[in-house]
């Protein structure tokens, strides 16, 4: 099963706010309450000022980066270099929690990582190809 990281409000047909079987769904206010509720807990952030997208966070930003940690210790990466890329969908991620999470999840835990001093972040010459240097 894919996680899923991103809700939009605005999608009427989300499974966990609809049932087309029985043809019944929530009302709007449901979904806004749950999420602003897992908000409250740090489960979650809202990605727009209007409240419409929000980001589910299956683990806290600080529990990702330890989870990073442990796959980059598990698999003897330490002091190598590898891309955001490979910790989403590289061939030492298949079977961890890491492959196929949400770019925008992994960004935060790898960046507060960098505030910490475990790695380094690298701009590529595209937005979306950085390497990463870890030194742990």
């Amino acid at each position: 099963m894919k996680s899923i990281f991103v809700i939009g409000l605005e999608d009427q047909d989300f499974p966990l706010f609809s049932n087309p079987a029985i043809e019944r769904s929530l009302t709007h206010e449901a979904p806004e309450a749950f999420l602003s509720a897992l908000v409250a807990q740090g489960r979650a952030k809202w990605l727009d000022k209007g409240r419409r997208k929000c980001l589910v966070l299956w683990h806290r930003i600080q529990d990702w980066a330890n989870i990073v940690l442990d796959f980059v210790k598990d698999n003897g990466l330490e002091d190598s270099v590898m891309t955001v890329e490979e910790i989403r969908s590289g061939i030492e991620s298949r079977g961890t929690e890491l492959h196929g999470i949400d770019r925008m999840v992994l960004m935060r835990a790898l960046k507060l990582l960098e505030q910490k001093g475990k790695l380094a972040i690298f701009k590529g010459t595209t937005g979306d190809d950085e390497g990463l240097k870890f030194s742990i």
